[in-house]
């Protein structure tokens, strides 16, 4: 399972993705929803931008949790958390959630270094750049570009 809010998906998700995909018979791919943060795309529209652009992959299941991932892990039968790192500091936090998980629910982590092309990209980034009118379309396939671009036009941003 690889867990994350993807909002939106960027070619470094889907390199992690892709990678993983060809790891493991099945990959979830398991977009967060937090009830807290208002997201650039609501839940279904994350879901439908990711399902496109991992079709291709054959193996690739996308569904949604919220609450605590071991729950959702529990829930699903599933024991692995496949996480991409861009950088050091991704592993200082995602070593704590590993840690955590694997103490409330036996949930292993297994880390994928990102590839060092898209070490920089976040869909923080990717989102603050579009709002200023800066050109993203390199970093995202070209329907998210497209939907993102309608979105900031929409939102005035």
């Amino acid at each position: 399972m690889c867990p994350g809010s993807f909002d939106p998906v960027t070619y470094g998700h889907l390199d992690v993705i892709e990678r993983a995909s060809k790891l493991y018979d099945e990959l979830v791919v398991a977009v967060l929803v937090n009830e807290h943060k208002q997201g650039m795309f609501d839940l279904a529209d994350r879901i439908e931008l990711i399902t496109e652009a991992t079709a291709a992959y054959g193996n690739v299941i996308v569904d949604s949790f919220s609450g605590l991932l071991v729950d959702y892990c529990r829930d699903t039968q599933t024991n692995t958390v496949l996480k991409g790192l861009r950088a050091t500091s991704d592993f200082d936090y995602e070593l704590q959630m590993a840690q955590m998980n694997r103490e409330l629910g036996g949930v292993e982590t297994v880390f994928l270094p990102t590839n060092p092309e898209h070490s920089y990209l976040s869909s923080s980034l990717v989102k603050e750049v579009a709002r200023f009118g800066g050109d993203v379309s390199r970093f995202v396939p070209a329907h998210v570009h497209a939907r993102l671009s309608e979105r900031v036009a929409q939102r005035g941003d």
